[in-house]
């Protein structure tokens, strides 16, 4: 009798442990992890060793000076918003960091997000206006028959005036066949700059059509979250009441772009070219309004990244383990149309 007793616990035990194995399994797994646990901070350009500022110029400040405040706003949000969130500054001072060791320095930290603050320009537009006429002797015919002749001839005058280009867009690394080069000439002039450039970065041309199908080949696993990233961020400042110009992409080389083996965007926050959006720029409540959008538009892409996790979670424990599948083409061909019709 005792025997049997004591089988039939034995057996009990077993089954409540099975049971309680097989409940508390599901959960473990299932656990969330933090998707974002690393944020890099670039502020662009910087001063240069000589003294030189580096970037665009407006009419009384420089693109190095307004980048380094807006990076510090959007630091102070983001320890004061995210706490748990590690935040790594590329550019912590306002002297410049060469290029590749912003590169370098967001892989060493292993960041989930690199955002890079930037300012844009716009070129001058040329005009020519009437100012009258001027008349001028003109012979016509040969010997007897040579005849002084005259005409008017109107004489203009060349002038530029300030680009009235105005508003915020957001950049990611694609491989957009119209892409204008002005911009990422611009932005690569501080690699050419640097004494041991060859040392580096070597013999490239990241401008290159072969330079550039490498870089997309190791970064497209970032192309979807940093274009939806990068949408984020233009809805936001779209709803602050600035001039959306959308999500681009550049299809020629961008260094920190690249290099980043991590989600990048590369925020430009307005023209310090336009004398009106200069002012707001250098303005403490321009800097705080630009680092709050940038913020809550990392809100709202860390909201998508957990919705992402926990549908691939269901995923996997609907396919018995499996990894769920993409159809990588259909997001390639999404991504092509986001600089001229992003999804709201």
């Amino acid at each position: 009798m005792i025997k049997r007793i004591f089988l039939a616990f034995l057996f009990l035990s077993l089954c409540i442990s099975f049971i309680s194995f097989r409940t508390g399994t599901p959960a473990a797994t299932s656990k969330k992890q933090k998707v974002i646990k690393t944020i890099i901070v670039d502020a662009g350009h910087g001063i240069m060793p000589n003294g030189g500022h580096n970037g665009a110029r407006g009419a009384y400040s420089y693109e190095d000076e307004i980048c380094l405040a807006v990076s510090k706003e959007l630091v102070k949000k983001f320890h004061a918003e995210m706490p748990e969130i590690r935040i790594v500054e590329s550019r912590p001072t306002e002297k410049i960091t060469p290029i590749h060791r912003r590169a370098e320095i967001a892989n060493e930290n292993k960041g989930d997000l690199f955002i890079c603050i930037h300012v844009n320009a716009a070129v001058p537009i040329k005009r020519s206006e009437l100012i009258g006429h001027k008349t001028v002797t003109y012979y016509t015919g040969k010997g007897k028959n040579r005849k002084k002749q005259t005409k008017k001839v109107p004489q203009y005058r060349t002038y530029t005036q300030p680009n009235p280009a105005k508003g915020t867009e957001t950049y990611i690394w694609g491989s957009h066949k119209n892409e204008d080069k002005e911009v990422a000439m611009r932005e690569n002039a501080p690699m050419l700059m640097e004494e041991n450039y060859k040392v580096n970065y070597g013999d490239v041309d990241p401008n290159s059509p072969e330079f550039i199908a490498l870089s997309l080949l190791k970064t497209k696993q970032f192309f979807k979250r940093s274009a939806t990233l990068a949408g984020y961020v233009q809805d936001e400042f779209s709803r602050a009441g600035r001039v959306d110009r959308d999500v681009r992409q550049r299809g020629v080389g961008i260094w920190v772009l690249q290099a980043t083996a991590m989600p990048s965007i590369l925020v430009e926050t307005g023209y310090i070219t336009n004398r009106a959006e200069e002012d707001y720029l250098n303005s403490k409540e321009g800097q705080k309004e630009l680092a709050g959008c940038i913020i809550r538009a990392v809100f709202n892409y860390i909201a998508w990244l957990e919705k992402q996790q926990q549908t691939s979670e269901q995923d996997n424990s609907g396919n018995n383990g499996r990894q769920a599948t993409h159809d990588v083409s259909a997001m390639l061909h999404r991504i092509e149309e986001l600089g001229c019709n992003r999804a709201r």
